[in-house]
């Protein structure tokens, strides 16, 4: 949720945050409407029980004569009372649903425009050169036994997978090596439930624009999470946190799992895109005072995990209009895959602000001990999709992939000889 004395004092700024985000400024003026709708409804309510609490002071004072009109006129003000509070309570109803309905306001800088018009802040190494005709990582993961997508379908359906033999310790590896690096870094490494409540999944912004990836659980009521990012989230909700050693941070690794609704057709092949993966996903609490310089700091360790992996890539500024709901700014690295030509997403490191914290209500004490709102952020460190630019980046000319030196000691071995896969 955005801030309500922000947006009384900066609406013309919210509206220009719809805009470039593509979405429709005339939900600001029904915002403001039903802010000041429920002030006054709280205003009127707020009236009336002094006025019936000062009523019924003088019932008690009043002489026999006077007591009955006295104790009709309270009962009548009673009922106004309990309308009144029913006026309230659909008034706060109404002005949760519209400031619910509008998205962060987008952070000055934040390129405008969508998809397609993220602006590059820096190139990373240089796309690998072959004298010989590249493999997919899927033709890869095949003939090195990583990989089986056939027995994932026939077991779970479409953009489902099995990773096998050395695949499964290069992911595992991928994670551990991320996990190490995270607490060498500061943060409190956990494994969270991958199933939450809709409050906490509606309080981190991702059943709006994005329901529809999400798989929900009817008879449970439950949802399953599509990032780590959601119950670390919802870790602190209803909290005052302590921030006076500076930011909270945490990391999450959890299996993920995301419906891909209306992606039919798009990285159909291989594991780019698939229902299920895992994942160690980076959060942050913090002062929103601190919050772009912890930007940065996320950023700057997404970079060293894939300096690790060696493959090149590149750091782009997400436009406006292609921010999730809850980002006010996006950064994504993307790393080059040498049959696509192209480069691809491997990570995103999004600042929240207080967007998140104000749905949650996670709070903090400021240098005064009043209570305020916290800053989230969240930042990818590893994932499945990783494996891909590996494989595709090192690829030998026999079919062989030589494995990144920081993932040796995981996997087992330096080189991921093609084998010949049998048949069950």
């Amino acid at each position: 949720m955005i801030d309500l004395r922000f947006l009384r004092e900066n609406s013309d700024v919210v509206r220009a945050s719809q805009r470039a985000r593509g979405e429709d400024p005339a939900l600001v003026d029904a915002l403001l409407e039903a802010d000041s709708a429920r002030r006054s409804a709280v205003a009127k309510a707020d009236n009336l029980r002094a006025e019936h609490k000062a009523m019924g002071k003088r019932v008690g004072k009043a002489s026999p004569d006077e007591r009955p009109e006295l104790l009709a006129r309270a009962q009548e003000m009673s009922a106004q009372v309990k309308a009144a509070e029913v006026d309230q309570h659909a008034a706060d109803a109404a002005l949760d649903t519209a400031q619910r309905a509008i998205s962060n306001v987008v952070q000055d800088g934040a390129p405008a425009g969508g998809e397609d018009d993220y602006v590059v802040l820096e190139t990373v190494g240089t796309p690998p050169e072959f004298d010989f005709e590249p493999k997919d990582h899927l033709e890869l993961g095949e003939a090195l036994g990583l990989i089986d997508m056939e027995r994932g379908a026939k077991v779970s359906g479409a953009r489902f997978y099995f990773l096998t033999g050395y695949g499964a310790l290069l992911q595992l590896g991928l994670l551990q090596l991320a996990a190490q690096r995270a607490v060498a870094n500061g943060f409190t490494m956990m494994i969270p439930p991958v199933l939450v409540r809709p409050e906490i999944m509606a309080g981190t912004g991702f059943l709006g624009q994005h329901s529809a990836e999400v798989y929900h659980l009817e008879e449970d009521d439950l949802y399953l999470v599509g990032t780590s990012e959601v119950p670390l989230a919802g870790y602190h909700s209803g909290e005052i946190i302590d921030l006076s050693a500076g930011p909270k941070r945490y990391a999450g690794w959890s299996s993920c799992f995301r419906r891909e609704a209306g992606s039919y057709g798009k990285d159909t092949r291989g594991i780019i895109r698939v229902h299920q993966f895992d994942k160690i996903e980076m959060f942050v609490y913090c002062d929103p005072a601190e919050a772009d310089a912890e930007h940065e700091r996320l950023l700057a360790w997404e970079r060293e995990m894939l300096a690790a992996i060696e493959v090149p890539y590149r750091i782009i500024d997400v436009a406006a209009g292609d921010l999730g709901s809850s980002a006010a700014r996006k950064f994504d690295c993307e790393a080059w895959v040498p049959t696509q030509g192209a480069y691809r997403e491997l990570t995103s490191t999004s600042n929240c602000t207080t967007f998140q914290g104000r749905r949650l209500s996670v709070r903090f004490r400021d240098a005064d001990g009043k209570p305020q709102i916290a800053a989230t952020l969240n930042g990818t460190l590893a994932t499945t999709r990783w494996i891909v630019a590996i494989l595709e980046n090192n690829q030998r000319a026999d079919g062989s992939v030589r494995v990144p030196a920081a993932l040796v000691p995981f996997v087992g071995t330096d080189v991921l000889p093609p084998q010949t896969r049998t048949s069950a």
